[in-house]
């Protein structure tokens, strides 16, 4: 593992429309050409977090998805976040996902699709839900794909010590992109530090600002938290673009002063 760089984009999404979200995001993460290895952009970043947006979900090979791969080769960098995908023939509802993109600067592309959709703004009536846990690799660091509602579900996001593997974890880093307003802020910055204590992992959630369609309002409350629960990069309620250094010798550290995984119940997980 070395030291990997991660840059939180706080943004303020425009309401329904793809061409301009592209262009503002563009814009932000220009600057951070050389100077990181992860850049990570809000949930549904193209469109707010809409079920009317469903209607204009591209596929795999509309102008978001080369978007992603574009900026990622311009950036040398990975950039992840999530958007309103069309996957497969079918009803409209099986075939929407709310899919999280990770594109690296050679092309390659992984994906998640958010498990937990959130029924009390009737989400699961309109998209489809993922059954993958979805855990990627990026300079020796393990880092588990999440898509905001799934922040409450400790389980799905439980990391797993494997004694045969060397000891390991499951991951290293648990990546949370997020709608999440306002009015929920305390539950958002709680829980993020309660999955990354309990997982003994950093944790980084990446949340919008501004106003919806819908009338929510968005804090920020961005953050990078360490496995202690201590935060490391905190935003407010504004446009932030901020990186911060992951410590790979810090958390194997922790890891071996405390090897509470290893005491942790075994499970399986079921859709």
């Amino acid at each position: 593992m070395q030291n990997l760089r991660v840059s939180i984009v706080q943004g303020d999404t425009r309401w329904h429309d793809p061409a301009a979200n592209r262009a503002y995001y563009a814009g932000l993460i220009a600057p951070l050409r050389g100077t990181t290895d992860l850049v990570v952009l809000p949930e549904t970043f193209t469109s707010g977090f809409s079920n009317e947006a469903i209607g204009n979900a591209e596929g795999m090979d509309g102008p978001t998805v080369a978007w992603l791969r574009e900026q990622a080769a311009k950036l040398d960098a990975v950039v992840t976040g999530s958007v309103q995908l069309r996957d497969a023939e079918g009803p409209l509802h099986d075939n929407v996902f709310n899919r999280m993109l990770f594109a690296m600067p050679d092309g390659a592309l992984a994906q998640y699709d958010k498990r937990h959709l959130f029924s009390f703004a009737g989400e699961h009536e309109r998209y489809a839900a993922g059954g993958e846990r979805v855990v990627v690799t990026l300079k020796g660091w393990r880092i588990l794909l999440q898509v905001c509602y799934d922040l409450r579900f400790p389980v799905f996001s439980r990391n797993r010590f494997d004694a045969a593997q060397a000891g390991q974890a499951d991951y290293d880093v648990a990546l949370y992109v997020a709608n999440w307003p306002a009015v929920r802020s305390h539950p958002w910055k709680a829980l993020l530090r309660a999955r990354a204590i309990e997982n003994l992992c950093f944790v980084v959630g990446v949340n919008r600002v501004g106003n919806d369609g819908n009338g929510l309002h968005y804090s920020g409350d961005s953050a990078v938290i360490d496995f202690l629960g201590h935060p490391l990069s905190e935003c407010t309620d504004g446009e932030v673009v901020t990186t911060t250094t992951l410590q790979a010798a810090e958390l194997l550290a922790h890891r071996q002063r405390f090897p509470a995984l290893r005491d942790a119940d075994g499970f399986v997980l079921q859709a």
